[in-house]
């Protein structure tokens, strides 16, 4: 990563892009993670003693990439919790299918049942024990290359939401081996991307629309000009 990875900076937000592959947050690999590379940078752009406070507000899959939003000061981190919480961000991704859905535009529901063991996810179509509602509504933009281009906004925020639903209704998404890509991409990414968010400033009571490029992968080529 470098300093064209941030895509928004103030005194309460920073918000970074993601290269898929990197953690938001430390687990059990102890592998580098996208917190400890914005604490570096403002510890060492601002010189400041000690620890520095910075906390994502959510979270994106390792293999995803795009924008994280986080908060540098107590009061935004109090206020855009609340916010992701009440569903007052407008989140929006990109995803690359391997087919093209029947409908070119619809919506998504499901509910969602995580197995904790292996990390994986089911999207069912009925309710059952344990199972939360999730829903997702997409709009099919063109064909792009060998797959599809879906633009996406969840509603609910469910783990492997995207991923699982997609899935669920045959077309995984490009590379993603969990929810039914027959192939991995070459560089152990799938073909999502976390490409905006729209939100009210958490101190300024402004809006805010922060959008990161999309990867350089060639399976990302055609994408910039569809997006406009």
């Amino acid at each position: 990563m470098t300093n064209d990875s941030i895509l928004f900076e103030d005194n309460h937000l920073l918000a970074l892009n993601k290269p898929a592959g990197w953690l938001v947050q430390g687990d059990r690999t102890g592998d580098p993670t996208l917190t400890d590379w914005g604490k570096t940078y403002l510890k060492e752009k601002y010189s400041k003693p000690g620890a520095v406070f910075l906390h994502p507000v959510h979270r994106i899959d390792r293999p995803v990439s795009g924008v994280v939003l986080f908060a540098r000061t107590d009061k935004a981190l109090g206020r855009l919790t609340r916010m992701f919480r009440e569903r007052e961000v407008r989140k929006t991704y990109l995803a690359l299918v391997l087919h093209a859905p029947k409908a070119s535009a619809g919506e998504l529901r499901h509910f969602i049942r995580k197995d904790e063991k292996r990390n994986i996810v089911q999207a069912l179509s009925k309710p059952e024990e344990d199972a939360k509602k999730a829903f997702l509504s997409y709009q099919l933009l063109g064909p792009a290359g060998p797959y599809f281009l879906l633009r996406v906004e969840p509603h609910t925020g469910r783990p492997h939401q995207i991923r699982a639903q997609l899935g669920a209704i045959g077309c995984p998404i490009a590379g993603d081996l969990k929810y039914g890509a027959p192939e991995p991409l070459s560089d152990a990414s799938i073909g999502l991307h976390s490409w905006s968010l729209e939100l009210e400033h958490p101190v300024r009571r402004e809006p805010v629309l922060i959008q990161a490029p999309v990867p350089s992968a060639i399976w990302w080529e055609e994408i910039a000009e569809q997006i406009g």
